[in-house]
C-alpha cells in the first residue's frame, strides 16, 4: 500500500478498539437456598396463572384445559425485597391413575419439600371431594398452609369463599389470579409464613454452571436428568411431549453443583404449534439463553433427522458451548455404529468442535463422562487469548499461508484482538476483504493452536476504508 492511500494504521486501529466492547469474564453472584413456596391444588384451578401473577411475567404455560402443567417447575420470585423460590406443580388429584397419578405424585413431593404451601381452590366451584382429600393431606403435613380462594372477582364472591373455612386450613385468602385482585395481600401472608434464611454463596464468585438439556421429543432428556440426579425429579413417559415447562434442578455431579435445565422437545415446525406447545417451545429457547452450555441429546439408534440438525444449529446461533450426547447407546449394534459415523461425517461437518459422548440415560452407561466434557466446553467458552500471543500467531500464519488475492490486491491483517469471551469473538483489522474460506481457515488454525473444544468461536473483520484523495 502507498503511503498516502490509507490513514495512519495506529490511529485507526486505536479508534476502532475504543468502539469495541472488549469484556472480561462475567461475575455473577447467586444466593444460596431460598425459602420454597409450593403452589398445589387439583387440576385447572388456576395455579399456573397465579404463578405468572406472582413472578410478574408469563413463564408458566397456561391453557384452559386441565393437566397442562406436569412437572414441578421452579421460578425465583421477589416480593417487597424478599426473594423466594416458587414451585408450580401439576394438578393434585388423590384418585388419579396412570399419567395423572405421576403428576399428582410430583405435586405431593413438592409439598413435602416446601417451606410454605399455597393451596389453591377454585372458589367459583366450591369445595370438591378432591379439595377435601388434598386438604386432609396438607393438615397432616404440619407445614404452613396459605389457603387461596382463586377466581374471586368481586365482594359477593368473597363472601361465598368463606365456605372454604370448612377445610380446616385457616382463613381463605380470596384472589383473582387472572386479574390480580388482592394478589398483593396474599403475598404479604406468604412472606409472614416464610422462614428466615441467610444467603449462602453456591461457590466462588458465581453460581452453579447452567446446563440446558435439548433434543427432539422423547429422546431421553428427562431420563438423563433423573439419572444424574439419582432420583425421579421429573416425569418420564413413553408419550412424547411429557415435559412442557423448562425444569431447573440443582444437581451434585462430579464433586460440583450444576443447574440442569430440562426443556420441552423442539419440534420440526414451530409455526404449526398451538396452545401450550407453542409457549413451551418459546420457553425452551429462553432456557437456552439462560444456559452456558447445552447438552444436545440425539437418539443414536435412529437416523439423524432434520430436527436434530436444527437443534444443533439453534445452539450454535445462541453462542453457547455444546456437548452432543448420543443417547440409547445400549440399543446400537455394529452396523448402526458404522452408519452413524458416516452420518456424523456428512451432516455434522460444520461442527467438528462439538464434544461427543456416547451414553445410555436408561442404564447409566458412560453418563459420568458428561462431567469432563461439560467442564472442558465451559473452559473453552471462557478462554481468552492474550493479544500479543494472538498477533504473533497470526503473523506466523499469514507468512506461511497469505490471504488470497482479491481484485488484484492482497489484503493484509494489520492487527487482531479478542473482543469478548463466552463465546470467544475475534476481530481482525484488515486492509481489505478476507474471503469466507480464508476466515474459516483462520478459525480452524485458532482451534488447533488454542483449543476451544466444545465452544463456538466467531471471527469477524474491520476493514480499513480508503482515504479520499485530494
Amino acid at each position: 500500500m502507498s503511503a498516502g492511500e490509507y490513514e495512519d494504521d495506529g490511529g485507526w486501529i486505536e479508534a476502532e478498539l475504543a468502539g469495541l466492547a472488549v469484556d472480561g469474564p462475567e461475575e455473577e453472584a447467586e444466593s444460596g437456598p431460598l425459602p420454597v413456596v409450593a403452589v398445589v391444588g387439583r387440576p385447572n384451578v388456576g395455579k399456573s396463572t397465579l404463578v405468572n401473577r406472582i413472578i410478574g411475567r408469563r413463564e408458566a404455560v397456561v391453557e384452559d384445559v386441565p393437566g397442562v402443567t406436569r412437572d414441578r417447575v421452579t421460578y425465583e420470585a421477589n416480593w417487597r425485597g424478599r426473594r423466594f423460590t416458587l414451585v408450580d406443580t401439576g394438578g393434585w388429584d388423590p384418585d388419579a391413575t396412570g399419567m395423572a397419578l405421576k403428576i399428582a405424585e410430583q405435586a405431593q413431593i413438592a409439598a413435602e419439600l416446601a417451606d410454605v404451601i399455597l393451596f389453591v381452590v377454585d372458589a367459583s366451584v366450591g369445595i370438591t371431594d378432591s379439595d377435601e382429600a388434598v386438604g386432609a393431606v396438607l393438615r397432616r403435613s404440619g407445614k404452613p398452609v396459605v389457603l387461596t380462594a382463586n377466581k374471586v372477582d368481586n365482594q359477593l364472591q368473597e363472601l361465598e369463599a368463606n365456605e372454604l373455612w370448612s377445610l380446616g386450613l385457616g382463613e381463605p385468602r380470596p384472589v383473582s389470579a387472572l386479574h390480580g385482585r388482592s394478589s398483593g395481600d396474599l403475598l404479604d401472608v406468604v412472606l409472614d409464613a416464610l422462614p428466615e434464611t441467610p444467603p449462602v454463596l453456591f461457590g466462588a464468585a458465581r453460581g452453579p454452571r447452567r446446563v440446558a438439556l435439548l433434543g427432539k421429543p422423547n429422546v431421553g432428556k428427562s431420563s438423563l436428568l433423573n439419572k444424574v440426579a439419582g432420583e425421579e425429579r421429573v416425569l418420564v413417559d413413553p408419550m412424547a411431549g411429557t415435559t412442557r415447562d423448562p425444569v431447573d434442578e440443582l444437581i451434585e455431579l462430579g464433586g460440583k453443583t450444576w443447574r440442569f435445565i430440562d426443556t420441552a422437545g423442539i419440534r420440526r415446525r414451530d409455526r404449526e404449534l398451538k396452545g401450550a406447545d407453542f409457549y413451551a417451545a418459546m420457553r425452551t429457547r429462553a432456557a437456552l439463553e439462560r444456559a452456558e452450555v447445552a447438552i444436545v441429546l440425539i437418539d443414536a439408534s435412529e437416523v439423524l433427522t432434520e430436527q436434530d440438525l436444527r437443534i444443533i444449529s439453534l445452539v450454535i446461533e445462541s453462542g453457547r458451548a455444546m456437548v452432543v450426547a448420543f443417547n440409547k447407546w445400549d440399543l446400537v449394534d455394529e452396523d448402526r455404529r458404522y452408519y452413524l459415523e458416516k452420518e456424523i461425517e456428512r451432516q455434522l461437518v460444520r461442527t467438528p468442535w462439538a464434544l461427543r459422548v456416547n451414553i445410555s440415560a436408561k442404564t447409566g452407561r458412560h453418563v459420568e463422562k458428561l462431567v469432563p466434557a461439560l467442564e472442558l466446553a465451559i473452559d473453552s467458552w471462557g478462554t481468552r487469548v492474550p493479544t500479543a500471543r494472538l498477533n504473533q500467531f497470526l503473523t506466523e500464519l499469514v507468512q506461511a499461508t497469505p490471504p488470497p488475492v482479491r481484485g488484484g490486491k492482497q489484503p493484509k491483517i494489520l492487527f487482531a484482538t479478542q473482543a469478548s469471551t463466552e463465546p470467544p469473538k475475534f476481530v481482525l483489522f484488515t486492509s481489505g476483504f478476507l474471503e469466507d474460506t480464508y476466515r474459516r481457515f483462520i478459525e480452524r488454525r485458532l482451534r488447533e493452536e488454542f483449543g476451544f473444544a466444545g465452544s463456538p468461536i466467531e471471527v469477524t473483520m474491520k476493514i480499513r476504508e480508503k482515504r479520499k484523495k485530494k
